[in-house]
């Protein structure tokens, strides 16, 4: 792929000649509220919804319509879909896609069941997740958890193409969805805690041939980035970038994966994500800043080529994955109108920043518990300009290998995990399920060995102290000023996606089992139900024949319900969740349902 690599790069970055133009059938059914074509709801990542017969005042009285099983356990993250008249639902390991009619009582009018080998399933870090599919062109895309990228016709589920996207005997797996964009799809891939070298990669939608990859580290052929003209916080990133920051030749196993979210702005012809941890979570096997890990990148979709990357925790100490969604808003900053995207990292600050040029003009705590940093500097004439201050105390570099750093808040699974937030261009706030939890980290020396764990340290987890004793928070968020407008405490994490709507009403689940509505403006708890399963998918909003209807997938799982999932019972398995999130059995029990809510007639 070298070629490509050398192609693409020398396509350029600062303009693009032809008109920017999304995907017609994509955009046509983000015009639609009716349906829901992608996870995201829109490019923007915004999961709000026009429908507003469901709204403040009616919502109480919301009840079951009906119900799915999708006959697998574990964790269910992601929604289902729904174009025209049809639903697709998909599940955890083995990824069972069901295209439901909904024209005639969800009866199943096709079965995707694809035959992977089990030995996937060891390889999946945190649980056997997948968060869903995408729809684009009368195709419906799946990424499977063996990184099988497979396109099925709409109508019928037949395989258009499948192509494979890495190598799981090396430790690469898939949890994530996928991105149309124009005529291609944006693929991520997952495999941090295996030393795999992580990357993005554009298929083309109808053939799934490869049309560029970009990695996260390495050179700069093979990262997409253009010395001169590609930035940081305004600045050429210069030659050999990601490779001065590694030592010899660490970056071939050095992490940085992409199994989060991605956005696009047609606008600007910018595709946005996050890349996650490096290798390995032992801070001192790996000097440098080990860019491009931990960093927001804006690429061309066309080429891959990077315009802007902004690395939020250089050195990454404690595990601060940052993966999670771009939301792209237009607000005022400082009186001027401005392309924002707002993004809420693992490592507890919310960033808003330019999204054409990568100006970075607000970092702060979206959890007054955060202690890793005291801050990110904002001083634009420092020498840590846009880089946190490390607090001594819980540095696990500055304490070494073999010692117990205590009381690190946020955990590792961070202040937010990929559960995705909303944004409500009616109230101008961000909707943010979050974790209030908090971690000791010891790192120990570890050896890489192709398809091994490769983590290097010992964690365990629990209830941030002198708090409300819940493990989570789900708060509304002002981007523009970095504060927090209201907060609800609750009793587990908040592992689900929140849905807002123009009926004035946010929903979100919580790991017991339970959908909420909330008021957008105030987070007055409007209405809930219990599900049959903790919640960790994202609840979506359709319309069929007039009538509006609420869906969530429960399924409990994912990182914080790993114990529950598995079945572990060492406090210290499951990456340090095991032990943190125990009590959880004793209000939910695995499942596998998709609830349908709905006003009555």
């Amino acid at each position: 792929m070298r070629a490509v690599h050398l192609l693409a790069l020398g396509a350029g970055v600062a303009a693009v000649a032809t008109p920017a133009l999304a995907n017609d059938s994509v955009l046509k059914s983000i015009a639609n509220p009716a349906e829901q074509a992608l996870q995201t709801v829109d490019y923007a990542n915004t999961r709000f919804s026009k429908l507003d017969q469901v709204n403040k005042d009616n919502v109480k009285n919301l009840q079951v319509a009906w119900t799915f099983s999708t006959g697998v356990l574990r964790g269910h993250e992601g929604s289902p879909l729904v174009i025209g008249n049809i639903m697709y639902v998909h599940t955890p390991f083995p990824n069972i896609v069901y295209a439901l009619d909904l024209d005639h009582d969800a009866k199943i009018l096709w079965k995707y069941e694809p035959k992977q080998d089990p030995s996937v399933i060891p390889v999946m870090c945190c649980d056997t997740v997948n968060r869903g599919l995408a729809y684009a062109d009368g195709a419906i895309i799946l990424h499977q958890a063996d990184t099988t990228v497979v396109s099925l016709d709409a109508k019928s589920g037949k395989v258009n193409w499948s192509v494979k996207n890495g190598d799981p005997s090396k430790g690469a797996t898939d949890t994530a969805t996928v991105l149309p964009v124009k005529d291609k799809v944006i693929v991520g891939i997952s495999g941090g805690e295996f030393g795999v070298q992580c990357h993005v990669t554009a298929y083309d939608l109808k053939t799934g041939k490869m049309v560029w990859r970009g990695f996260s580290e390495g050179p700069d052929d093979q990262i997409l980035v253009d010395p001169e003209k590609t930035t940081e916080l305004g600045k050429p990133v210069g030659k050999d970038s990601s490779l001065k920051t590694w030592e010899g030749d660490q970056w071939k196993t050095g992490g940085g994966c992409t199994w989060g979210w991605f956005s696009y702005d047609p606008k600007l012809n910018l595709m946005y994500y996050g890349s996650g941890n490096p290798s390995t979570w032992n801070p001192k096997q790996r000097p440098g800043d080990n860019k491009w890990s931990m960093t927001i990148w804006a690429r061309n979709p066309d080429t891959g080529v990077a315009k802007w990357v902004y690395q939020m925790t250089p050195h990454d100490e404690w595990d601060f994955d940052g993966i999670n969604e771009m939301i792209l808003t237009d607000q005022k900053v400082d009186g001027k109108d401005q392309p924002l995207l707002t993004h809420f990292d693992r490592n507890g600050f919310g960033y808003t920043l330019n999204r054409d040029t990568g100006a970075l003009l607000v970092a702060e705590k979206f959890d007054p518990v955060v202690n890793w940093a005291s801050k990110v500097d904002m001083d634009k004439g420092s020498k840590t300009y846009g880089r946190p201050l490390v607090v001594a105390k819980y540095s696990t570099e500055q304490n070494g290998e073999d010692v117990n750093s205590k009381g690190i808040c946020p955990a590792a699974l961070g202040t937010k995990d990929q559960q995705p937030a909303a944004f409500s261009p009616k109230t101008s706030l961000f909707y943010v399920p979050t974790n209030h939890v908090c971690m000791d980290y010891e790192p120990f020396r570890v050896t890489y060995t192709p398809g091994q764990p490769y983590v290097g340290a010992t964690l365990s987890m629990y209830p941030a102290p002198n708090s409300h004793g819940g493990m989570g928070n789900f708060i509304a968020w002002d981007g523009v000023n970095g504060k927090i407008k209201w907060s609800n405490p609750e009793q587990f994490s908040v592992w689900s996606g929140a849905l807002a709507t123009a009926g004035d009403v946010v929903f979100y689940g919580t790991l017991e089992g339970y959908i909420k509505a909330v008021d957008d403006k105030s987070g007055k708890e409007l209405w809930k139900f219990k599900t049959p399963s903790g919640i960790i998918g994202n609840v979506m909003t359709y319309q069929h024949k007039g009538k509006q209807y609420v869906g969530v997938l429960s399924g409990v799982g994912g990182w914080a319900g790993i114990g529950l999932a598995a079945g572990l019972t060492d406090p210290n398995a499951g990456l340090g969740a095991v032990g943190g999130y125990a009590a959880l059995s004793q209000y939910t029990n695995l499942g596998g349902q998709l609830t349908v809510f709905a006003l009555p007639n």
